[in-house]
Order: structure tokens, then C-alpha cells, then sequence
């Protein structure tokens, strides 16, 4: 299936956390995040992604191809395909694809295993031969290098491919990418490493391991987390950090792995520990696994997270990729001894949109609301509260996520309550909708414009004092939270 939005977004913003001056200059790739067409698709023509590889030899001459289709001289890369896990696996499948250079002969840099190196913006010219009108090309753009000094044989693709040349990197002919090469130093990789996999089975579970109950001797003790570890000096790669990892806490072996994204771990210094995570699929009982540290190994649904001691960012690593991988797109392979198939919902149902809301209130009283952008599909130029969908996740999830997604907000699952349901249908014969109000007990930080497509200013309003342009159902949902009523109906019959 096409990689989600939700996995280019991620992308993009975890790239944006590195180069927050960039965010101008890429507002038309968000721009394009927040509409509902597909982004990954080549007949997206308002814009789509495409994905590039950056390859660097020991000598430091980084890989060059002339284009045929453009007459340019390019880094390779090309166009995602529905196949491609993740943006940095389309690049190195494009990457083999146009030079013959398998992906084993290259290694992700180190510290930008699934985060783009850089993103540029280009305009690409008509082709009345294919029918395609000019259109945009958004060019994510990851690093890697030569595994070996030995030469790696290259067979350009002949239908794409006029000729292969390793150029030094003052004469790299894109101009952003070429200033971000001239200040990569050896000194810019980390001098520790660390890597995980995320597991997963065909039936959209995932492979969690239960950590030890050792407080100051091991990484989060008692806790649901994922198999991995760091890397040592016999890993050439983190990809082979992470298969000798599995191999040794488990015996277990996963034929295909590939970059995911970075997961941000505390330290027991307090520090930041980066984890390249590696996802696979795998179909087997975790109890026959030989499990060499920890408590044990079991497969749990997004869903079952919630009930588990589990960190935020791992939650969060599960939920991004199950809402690109759901449950169903790959082939089935029957039920395990202790899962069978879901019954479908009974005759007459109908699918209800879940939407959680966050009702922040100061010590003051004021509540917290935002200004919707103008050109918002939903309630443009109206205030609401921090607002969104439920995704492959739980509510509380959901809420934690889009507090730092939309605001920089950090809230704890255990200072959540919620505090006022709304059930609401706009027109007879729409789909319902159930909104969920939580009360944030404490939270740290002070709202941000993180996503200012959607929201372009925060502000907190006394309540007795609410904004005219408010969106109905908040103000049904704040009205009752300050007279004490759990629940409110709006718009049926």
C-alpha cells in the first residue's frame, strides 16, 4: 500500500526539528501533508514526494547520474512505489534500481538512518508523451555511504541512466545539499549507537519484550519496550546491531529489515539517547523463542497499549506504524493458537469518528483555544480547541500525541481525566461523531505554533467570556464541563 501521510509527516517534522529555519521554505510540502490527496501517488499532480539517495564513497565523492527524462545531472531517485516500507527504503530501491548498487553495499549514516539528510522543492517540466502537466517534485533526500573502499560494481539503467560520475562535494550540483555535505565532519557522528525492531505480524500485532525489574542497573525496568540494544565494535552497521540483538535476546531472525525511524530515549543521566528502529515482519509464537534477558515476549494490538507500562515514544513508534500498515493489507495467514479472526460488526452498525479535545485550563481559569487557519476544510477562521482524530490508537494516545504535534504541550497519561462527552451529527445521514473532552491536570511547556497551516495563533479565554466565532460543539462541551454535566447531544433529531 502507499506510504501513509502520517509516515511522511513524521518524516518531514522530525526533519524540521533539526532545521526549524527550513520550515518557510517547506511550507508548500506541508501545505500539501494537510490536504487529503495522496502525497506518495505520481499522479498527484498539485505535488508528490519523491525520494533520493546521497551516497558517499570512502574517498568522500558523493554519486552522481544523468537523467535522461531531464537531461540533469542528479543524485539517484526517483518516485515511491506502493511497495516501499518507508521513504528511506524507496530510496535505496531506487538507488539499485538506477546504478545497479545493491542495498547492502551501502550503509546509512550514522544519526540519519530514517531521518532525510535534506528536502528540496523543484518544479518539474510537462510531458504532453506521457500526459503528465508540470508539477512539483518534493525531494527527500537520504545519506548513506560505501560499506568498503573495494570497488562496487555500477550498471546504470539504460532507459533512465546516460552515465554514472563520483563528484567531490564542492562540485554536488544541488546548492542545499551541497552546503549540508561541506559541514559533515567525522566528528558529527555519534559516538554511541543504538538500535530496535519493531515486530510485527500479519495479523497488525506487535512483538513487545517485558524488561527486567532491576531499577539502576537496566533501561526502563518493568517495562513493555522493544528488542534491541547498542551497537558494538564488530556492528559495520546498526542494521547488524539490531539483528545480532535479536539473535542474542531471542534467537530470533527476521529476513527483512528496514529503517523506520528514531525513537528518543532518557538516559540515567537525563540525557537523550537516539534509537535507530528497524521494522519487520515476523509470524511466529514468541514462546517458543529462547529468550536470554527480560521476562518474556508477547504480540499486542495498538488498542491493548493502554493497558500496558509502556513509554510514550514506543507507544507512539506502534501507533505511526500500524496507521501505515493496518491490519488486513498483507496476507493472512490464519489465526495462532491464542488469536482467531474478529467478528465483523453486526448487521446495522454504524462506524461512529472519534475525536478527542484537550481542555486546558490555568490555575487563572482562562482556557486554552486556538485560531483556526483560514483555509481549513474544518471551521476556517473559528476558535476551537486542540483538537483531532483517533488514529490506530487509544484515546489518551491520541490526545498526548496532538498536544506536542499541534502545541509542543508534554502531558503525562496520568494527569489526563475526562471531564465531557459530546455526541453530535451535523445533517441527517452523516456520520456521527463522538468527541471526547480531557481535563490536563499539569502539563509542561507553553502552546507553540507547531502546525501553522491549521492553527495560526493560541490564546487563552475566560470562559464566561467565550469568542463569538466558536465552534458549536466546544462551546456545548465547555458550557457543561463548567456546570458539571458529563454528556451532551447536538444536532439530532
Amino acid at each position: 500500500m502507499p506510504l501513509s501521510h502520517d509516515h511522511i509527516r513524521t518524516t518531514v517534522e522530525t526533519y524540521l526539528a533539526r532545521h526549524p529555519h527550513e520550515r518557510e521554505r517547506l511550507g508548500s510540502l506541508l501545505d500539501a501533508l494537510g490536504r487529503p490527496a495522496d502525497i506518495a501517488g505520481r499522479a498527484t499532480f498539485t505535488g508528490h514526494v519523491t525520494c533520493g539517495a546521497i551516497v558517499v564513497d570512502p574517498l568522500g565523492r558523493v554519486l552522481h547520474v544523468l537523467h535522461l527524462a531531464s537531461g540533469k545531472v542528479l543524485a539517484p531517485g526517483g518516485h515511491t512505489e506502493p511497495a516501499d516500507e518507508s521513504l528511506a527504503a524507496a530510496a535505496l530501491r531506487e538507488l539499485h534500481e538506477e546504478t545497479g548498487i545493491p542495498p547492502r553495499a551501502v550503509t546509512p549514516w550514522p544519526g540519519y538512518e530514517a531521518v532525510p539528510f535534506d528536502i528540496d522543492i523543484h518544479d518539474v517540466d510537462a510531458r504532453p508523451d506521457k500526459g503528465e502537466p508540470g508539477h512539483r517534485h518534493f525531494d527527500l533526500r537520504f545519506l548513506f555511504r560505501l560499506r568498503t573502499a573495494a570497488e562496487v560494481p555500477v550498471v546504470p539503467r539504460e532507459e533512465e541512466v546516460g552515465g554514472i560520475e563520483w563528484r567531490p562535494v564542492d562540485r554536488v550540483t544541488s546548492p542545499s545539499l551541497r552546503e549540508k555535505l561541506l559541514k559533515l565532519t567525522p566528528e558529527t557522528e555519534p559516538r554511541t549507537a543504538n538500535a530496535s525492531a519493531l515486530i510485527h505480524n500479519d495479523r497488525g500485532e506487535y512483538l513487545l519484550h517485558l524488561r527486567d525489574y532491576f531499577p539502576g542497573r537496566i533501561r526502563e525496568p518493568g517495562m513493555w519496550s522493544l528488542l534491541g540494544g547498542g551497537r558494538e565494535p564488530q556492528d559495520a552497521t546498526l542494521e547488524h546491531t539490531v539483528r545480532r540483538e535479536l539473535a542474542e535476546e531471542a534467537g530470533l531472525h527476521v529476513a527483512d529489515l528496514a529503517p523506520f525511524g528514531t525513537e528518543y530515549a532518557a538516559d540515567d543521566t537525563g540525557g537523550t539517547v537516539p534509537i535507530a528502529i528497524y521494522a519487520g515482519r515476523w509470524n511466529g509464537d514468541p514462546r517458543e523463542l529462547h529468550l536470554t534477558e527480560g521476562v518474556m515476549l508477547a504480540w499486542f494490538a495498538p488498542g491493548d497499549l493502554h493497558r500496558l507500562r509502556i513509554a510514550d515514544t514506543t507507544s507512539d513508534l506502534v501507533r505511526r506504524h500500524a496507521a501505515g500498515h493496518p491490519a488486513g493489507t498483507v496476507p493472512w495467514s490464519g489465526p495462532s493458537s491464542h488469536e482467531e479472526r474478529r467478528p465483523a460488526s453486526p448487521h446495522g452498525t454504524v462506524l461512529n469518528v472519534i475525536g478527542v479535545h484537550l481542555y486546558l485550563q490555568r490555575p487563572d481559569g482562562t482556557v486554552l483555544l486556538g485560531l483556526r487557519h483560514p483555509d481549513s476544510t474544518f471551521a476556517p477562521s473559528t476558535w476551537h480547541v486542540l483538537a483531532g482524530h483517533c488514529e490506530q490508537e487509544s484515546a489518551i494516545a491520541c490526545l498526548i500525541r496532538e498536544a506536542r504535534e499541534e502545541a509542543g504541550l508534554r502531558i503525562e497519561r496520568r494527569d489526563v481525566e475526562l471531564v465531557h462527552v459530546v455526541h453530535h451529527i451535523d445533517r441527517a445521514g452523516d456520520r456521527p461523531r463522538m468527541g471526547l473532552f480531557f481535563r490536563a491536570r499539569t502539563w509542561s511547556g507553553e502552546p507553540e505554533l507547531r502546525e501553522p497551516d491549521k492553527c495560526t495563533r493560541w490564546t487563552f479565554w475566560d470562559p464566561a467570556a467565550l469568542p463569538d466565532d466558536l465552534v458549536p460543539d466546544t462551546r456545548v462541551a465547555i458550557e457543561g464541563i463548567r456546570s458539571g454535566r458529563l454528556y451532551s447531544e447536538t444536532g439530532w433529531a
